[in-house]
């Protein structure tokens, strides 16, 4: 368990390392040019001295993905938490219950793994209606569960597809910024009739601030997406093991809620423990 902690830590520091170079790389010519202004009148502050509309327009853009890539990251990564604690829940609490209606109560209301023991539970209670018993209880009983597991899974991927777009898209964002950034240096060189090596490197190399921006932003999401892909991957095993064990619980030809339905659990393979 300190193994799977300590790899889990050092996840999230390769997560954020590409983050802070590419911040220090920033600010640090910021810092040198506070230092010395006259020496150096390019860097992120002169940029956004002499910026457009265009040039602002994107530095908004890059801004509000990285905002919004660091929003799903850390709400995702909370809703993880909290599925990993349910399901440590379950294996203390639910399977060891007299019963199954009992194992349910003893979870909390609005947890995942509670709304799919209920879905079970009320598949294998209403199967003798006129419209399901037409249909096996087993393929009755496998259906409910699993789209109770479905539903769990959408809001697992939910906000994923934001990562994977700000990832892919950013860098493009600011290579346009800039390519506009250049072009405007260059337009102001030639008018101004002087073309010289400190007149053309000083404002390009203040252009690609966009690219190192648009890297910034675009590191940590696509990190991000595939650090979250495989935390729900073995979230998505937990309750698919959940499910099958419940699944043998009530296709085993027992009442719901009798005494023939013991605390003992099936003889299925056991739900394989969910790592930290």
């Amino acid at each position: 368990m300190e193994i799977q902690a300590r790899t889990g830590r050092k996840a999230l520091v390769n997560l954020l390392l590409p983050s802070a170079v590419i911040v220090a790389g920033l600010i640090t010519p910021a810092f040198a040019q506070e230092a010395a202004p006259a020496a150096n009148p390019y860097g992120f502050t002169g940029m956004l001295r002499t910026a457009d509309i265009v040039t602002y327009t994107v530095l908004f853009a890059l801004g509000s993905m990285s905002l919004s890539s660091w929003f799903v990251l850390l709400t995702k990564l909370w809703d993880q938490r909290k599925l990993k604690q349910s399901a440590r829940q379950v294996e203390k609490q639910f399977w060891n219950a007299p019963s199954i209606k009992d194992g349910v109560e003893r979870l909390k209301r609005g947890d995942d793994f509670r709304n799919i023991a209920e879905d079970g539970l009320r598949a294998a209670s209403h199967h003798d209606g006129r419209l399901t018993d037409r249909i096996d209880l087993h393929e009755w009983i496998t259906i409910s569960l699993q789209r109770a597991v479905d539903q769990v899974s959408s809001k697992l991927q939910s906000g994923l597809g934001l990562l994977a777009t700000v990832g892919s898209t950013a860098p493009f964002v600011g290579l346009f910024g800039t390519v506009w950034g250049i072009l405007q240096a260059l337009l102001n060189i030639a008018g101004s009739g002087q073309p010289s090596i400190d007149k053309v490197a000083g404002p390009v190399g203040e252009a690609l601030i966009m690219t190192a921006l648009g890297l910034f932003v675009a590191v940590p999401a696509v990190m991000g997406y595939n650090w979250l892909l495989g935390r729900n991957k073995v979230l998505t095993d937990a309750l698919r093991n959940f499910t099958s064990d419940l699944h043998a619980y009530l296709v085993s030809g027992a009442r719901v809620g009798s005494n023939e339905m013991g605390g003992a659990r099936p003889a299925v393979a056991p739900a394989a423990p969910v790592r930290r």
